[in-house]
């Protein structure tokens, strides 16, 4: 594979990422206003752009870089109308942000489109193996593992026996997948990740040591879920631990034995769920949240950064802010008084001070 070397910053780019204004408006369905045989081959942010890169404008507060960018080509919505010279052939397109993503979407194809079984590699023979699979150097596949077509299994993973990975999915070095889990279609595991590790489930002895509950359920993990790096998912204790179609989840989250993430919901970084816990669709929880066992999450709810949820929330698109968490109208009332407790204190200590004088006079 050719590769073209781009000194802005220093990367290498493959030559199939070089393309003329007019290929790109064809691909983003935008028309060309400037040269149509502008030719890129490399992606920049607008104030960082140089000649044969390509950059995009959404955010008005970037619109002074329009007129100094020395990217050959700027994507931008339809509407923009410059109030003074562009140097760059433009792309117009219904949204800018969104079509730049397509094509860091295509960029990502290109760069990640690997193949080949790396000699370095331990599979087992009972695995069966798709089309068009990497699997690179020291990745351990276990007995009966099952690996769909177009999937990427970077250096030093492991799957353990019975595991089987969807179509198209990315899993990436250091992606840990214990025995008998399923991960679906065009999932991807960022480095770190554990899948399928032992819910924790200890019971107390009347010695007040703890015997371990055996954890035989599993993990299933649905389409097009992103995990995040060093995000860890527990296997439950019977049955499985789930995880819906399309959820995000960020680095560093913690889902105990037995929970359910239900579709399209997104989950913010440290923040942890506990056990049997089921979070309904369209949610969307902020960073280092925690979340108690045994408890309902309905459908579209929203939960700010660092909340505590202690109870089920029934009421299907609530806004929680607070620890223990409640309305979130409620809650910033609530906190306008409880910063001014200070002064509050002090006003009722001087009240108090003058009844009393009230009361010796």
């Amino acid at each position: 594979m050719k590769l073209f070397v781009n000194l802005h910053p220093q990367i290498l780019i493959p030559e199939q990422m070089k393309f003329t204004a007019r290929q790109i408006a064809e691909m983003l369905q935008g028309q060309v206003d400037g040269n149509p045989d502008a030719t890129v081959w490399s992606l920049a942010r607008i104030e960082e752009g140089a000649p044969g890169c390509i950059s995009f404008l959404a955010n008005p507060k970037y619109t002074p870089f329009i007129y100094s960018t020395a990217s050959s080509i700027v994507i931008v919505n339809q509407q923009f109308i410059p109030e003074k010279t562009v140097s760059a052939t433009l792309i117009r397109v219904a949204d800018a942000y969104i079509a730049f993503g397509k094509l860091l979407e295509l960029y990502n194809q290109i760069k990640l489109n690997k193949t080949g079984i790396s000699e370095k590699s331990s599979v087992a023979e009972t695995a069966s193996i798709g089309a068009k699979v990497y699997i690179g150097d020291f990745a351990s596949i276990g007995d009966h593992v099952v690996i769909g077509d177009n999937v990427k299994i970077y250096p030093h993973v492991y799957l353990g026996d019975n595991v089987r990975i969807g179509d198209n999915s990315i899993l990436f070095s250091g992606v840990k997948v214990y025995s008998d889990n399923v991960i679906g279609k065009s999932c991807t595991l960022h480095s770190g990740v554990v899948i399928g590790a032992d819910g924790f489930g200890f019971a107390p002895q009347s010695d007040q040591a703890y015997s371990k509950l055996p954890q035989i359920g599993n993990v299933v993990i649905e389409d097009q879920v992103e995990i995040g790096a060093n995000t860890t998912i527990d296997r439950a204790t019977l049955g499985s631990t789930i995880i819906r179609k399309g959820v995000k989840l960020d680095n560093l989250i913690q889902i105990a034995h037995n929970v359910q993430v239900g579709e399209n919901t997104v989950i913010a970084a440290q923040t942890g769920v506990s056990g049997s816990t089921h979070i309904g669709a369209n949610c969307m929880i902020g960073g280092q949240a925690g979340v108690v066992g045994h408890i309902q999450i309905a459908d579209g709810v929203k939960i700010a950064a660092q909340s505590g949820i202690g109870n089920t929330v029934s009421q299907p698109g609530a806004i929680l802010q607070g620890s223990p968490a409640f309305d979130l109208g409620k809650y910033q009332r609530s906190y306008v008084v409880y910063r001014k407790l200070p002064d509050l204190a002090r006003q009722i200590a001087e009240l108090e001070k003058r009844v009393k004088e009230l009361e010796n006079s």
